[in-house]
């Protein structure tokens, strides 16, 4: 949307904002809202990785060149970073959500196709990472004779999501004072990724994100409850609704309708 001239004036010129708010459920308790100070969301880097071999058929496969057998190479080569490159103290993920390759048994084929998502917290830890990714993809294909080399293309990309402090202090007073102790100020950073904080950093104003829980107390005392992105995620229509349309008009009013209180902090009580 900033690329595409949301803030241009000759664009679709909306108004630049003071202060950025933003939510998500979350597979927590449902009427209940986390916050934290400082990063709350992981970077994410995404790609498309397409490995060359030479198709024929699989009775032959001394004339060919397996892109699956070196997809497979790959892909195992690959949980080495974070074990093996990334510092023990660092936080970071790696996954291939998707190998793509043939569409029979017995025919070899001409390409395979990894995706792959990146995970961080640390700049440096993210070059790293994004270094080694294609260290060993391009190591791998030539190890496996690949007529050519690979095609690794960026495909998304996001950045941390970063709290800032005094947004944070307000908002937390604010939902405390509504909430209670459905809100817990020290919830726990996420390695899940979001693009909301370029409504902010594009304009050089302050944001803050938060999660609010989306599962039944009888659904999350039966054990680990499916994840965002999961076919299973259901949270529950209510109270879940109604706590995210509260946790954003508390957020907004926090900062809005009148003067701000004598130390500076929240506007809500």
């Amino acid at each position: 949307m900033v690329d595409d001239g949301l803030y241009s004036p000759s664009r679709h010129a909306v108004p630049i904002p003071d202060i950025c708010l933003g939510q998500h459920v979350f597979p927590q308790l449902a009427g209940t809202v986390s916050t934290k100070h400082g990063t709350v969301m992981s970077a994410a880097n995404s790609f498309k990785v397409t490995i060359f071999g030479h198709g024929g058929h699989g009775s032959m496969p001394h004339f060919t060149v397996d892109p699956v057998v070196i997809a497979s190479y790959i892909v195992i080569r690959l949980q080495s970073i974070v074990s093996r490159e990334c510092p023990p103290d660092e936080t970071a993920v790696l996954t291939v959500g998707a190998i793509q390759a043939g569409s029979t048994e017995n025919i070899i084929a001409e390409t395979a196709t990894l995706r792959l998502n990146l995970r961080s917290i640390n700049p440096k830890t993210r070059d790293l990472m994004v270094e080694a990714v294609k260290r060993i993809v391009k190591a791998e294909c030539t190890a496996g004779r690949c007529p050519k080399d690979p095609l690794i293309e960026p495909t998304t990309s996001f950045p941390l999501t970063h709290n800032d402090s005094g947004v944070t202090t307000a908002v937390q007073k604010s939902f405390s004072a509504y909430f209670g102790d459905r809100h817990d100020p020290n919830g726990v950073a996420s390695l899940a990724s979001e693009d909301f904080g370029i409504l902010a950093s594009s304009v050089g104003v302050p944001s803050m994100f938060w999660f609010f829980g989306g599962y039944a107390q009888e659904e999350m005392e039966k054990g680990p409850v499916p994840y965002n992105h999961n076919a299973g995620f259901a949270p529950a229509i209510q109270p879940t609704l109604q706590t995210g349309v509260d946790a954003l008009v508390v957020a907004a009013l926090t900062f809005l309708g009148k003067e701000p209180a004598d130390d500076g902090v929240s506007a809500y009580e």
